[in-house]
């Protein structure tokens, strides 16, 4: 397990555990003293309350919780959001309304999930010509259905 420093910005954010045994992400919670409102196809950004400081070479990813996108159309707008390991503000979720009637964020509601992922460093080489392979440059759709 890594070790990742977290801080609460308020003595009301509540911070992120895993659910169960086989969980991959951890629950985001909105820190926020009024509702939020969500309007059908508008976006918000919602407070959590935290900030972290994690290894070089990881990113925190900001996943859609699937029970709000299956029940209530919620989802996150830049999905996944990437936390990146240099940045200390406040983790903050924007989050979308694709469905047709408003949606009530409350304190402590769960709004997210994030899952700390490795990064590989690429170093580009610039080249004439790529190797060849089966597919080719076929695109969208040219290995079938």
């Amino acid at each position: 397990m890594i070790k990742v420093l977290i801080k609460k910005l308020s003595h009301k954010a509540q911070i992120p555990i895993y659910k169960t045994e086989g969980s991959s992400g951890m629950d985001l919670m909105a820190l926020t003293e009024d509702k939020i409102v969500i309007k059908p196809n508008k976006s918000v950004l919602v407070p959590t309350g935290l900030s972290v400081a994690i290894p070089n070479d990881t990113e925190i990813q900001i996943r859609p919780r699937s029970g709000l996108a299956a029940k209530s159309s919620i989802s996150v707008l830049n999905t996944p959001g990437t936390i990146d390991s240099d940045y200390r503000g406040e983790l903050k979720v924007i989050l979308f309304n694709h469905g047709d009637k408003e949606f009530i964020i409350n304190n402590g509601d769960r709004i997210a999930q994030m899952v700390l992922v490795p990064i590989l460093k690429v170093q580009f080489e610039e080249v004439q010509d790529l190797p060849e392979t089966i597919r080719g440059s076929g695109g969208f759709g040219s290995t079938g259905k």
